[in-house]
């Protein structure tokens, strides 16, 4: 009887255990500035171990878990790109750093950096929408 308490504690505590995940669920929202990788990254391995690619719809930051899909737009123009998040950048003043062909659906190339809302999507449609955006 006293070890069926204990599972049953042990049980119960592990329930109540919020997973270390579940601050990237879909609500998730970040806001800040956004700049893009240079060219000596390509064909570098990333964080998550994929080869980077300035051709891809990929980004790396350190506010949302690695294989997040999130969509970033452009506060100045409004433009809107989706991405994954496949990599983890040495700075903290950036929100988020994208490829070059996400920078250039987003407009910024230019001007370097630009200010940005973010927000995490389901996989299932981060993905489609990537698709999406390779055949354009």
């Amino acid at each position: 009887m006293i070890a069926l308490k204990k599972v049953l504690t042990l049980l119960l505590l592990l329930l109540t255990i919020v997973p270390a995940h579940a601050k990237y669920k879909n609500k998730h929202r970040a806001h800040g500035t956004a700049s893009y990788y240079g060219n000596k990254y390509e064909g570098r391995k990333t964080a998550s171990g994929e080869v980077f690619s300035n051709h891809g719809f990929t980004a790396a930051s350190n506010k949302f878990r690695l294989g997040a899909y999130v969509r970033v737009i452009n506060k100045r123009n409004g433009n809107k790109v989706y991405v994954k998040i496949n990599d983890r950048m040495g700075t903290d003043k950036r929100v988020i750093d994208l490829t070059l062909a996400a920078t250039e659906l987003l407009d910024f190339k230019r001007d370097g950096t630009t200010k940005v809302k973010i927000k995490v999507v389901g996989d299932g449609k981060g993905r489609r929408k990537i698709r999406k955006q390779n055949r354009e």
